[in-house]
């Protein structure tokens, strides 16, 4: 299934904070976002859980893919092949500390998506190259972790290669207008879409 850009794509990234102490409060918070993101119309929702071991980082997409069973949005899973194809979700994303998108795609069935964390025009360039489905490029804005925003003018130059650009990196319902009028095919986020109301007023903002 490929993506479906007649529409600005909103990407829901789950906050990264649940691990083997807290998974029983954590893992609920998830299913519980999960929900309100198939609700309102989220397309793609990556579960990031870094701090998880294999089999509950299992566990937990298989509950979501559970959610999303009936609904438009798509799972991704961060970096975990094996994980995605196995607990029934539809792509994993990557980074630069991933395996290569070539490998993935080269093992990854018809129809599987496949997301790229990109950083350069170049990052962008290669990825599409490799077989990438869509770019996340970042951060647009200052974001805790991640340092100063690299900026519209930046983002707008990377929309310019033949594969769907998304931003990420600071975008809140203050500023994702301006990230969609760069160029993008939509916006990624972690604290504005897990928020409850700020997903709400993005989302109405959109006419979801």
């Amino acid at each position: 299934m490929s993506l479906d850009l007649s529409r600005p794509l909103v990407y829901l990234i789950t906050a990264g904070d649940c691990e083997a102490a807290n998974y029983p409060t954590q893992s609920k918070r998830i299913i519980e976002g999960a929900k309100r993101a198939a609700d309102a119309g989220v397309d793609l929702f990556q579960i990031r859980e870094k701090q998880l071991s294999a089999d509950l980082l299992f566990e937990i997409t298989q509950r979501v893919a559970e959610v999303f069973r009936r609904s438009q949005t798509r799972l991704l899973v961060n970096d975990r092949l094996d994980i995605a194809l196995t607990a029934g979700a539809g792509g994993v994303h990557l980074t630069s500390a991933s395996a290569p998108v070539k490998m993935i795609r080269e093992h990854s069935p018809e129809g599987f998506l496949i997301g790229a964390s990109c950083h350069s025009v170049n990052d962008v360039v290669e990825a599409r190259r490799d077989g990438a489905d869509f770019a996340l490029f970042g951060p647009v804005f200052a974001s805790p972790g991640k340092g100063n925003g690299v900026g519209l003018n930046a983002l707008n130059k990377a929309c310019g290669s033949e594969i769907p650009v998304l931003g990420i990196g600071g975008i809140d319902a203050s500023n994702y207008r301006d990230v969609l009028d760069a160029g993008t095919a939509g916006f990624a986020a972690i604290r504005s879409l897990n928020d409850a109301d700020s997903m709400r007023r993005i989302m109405e903002g959109l006419g979801r």
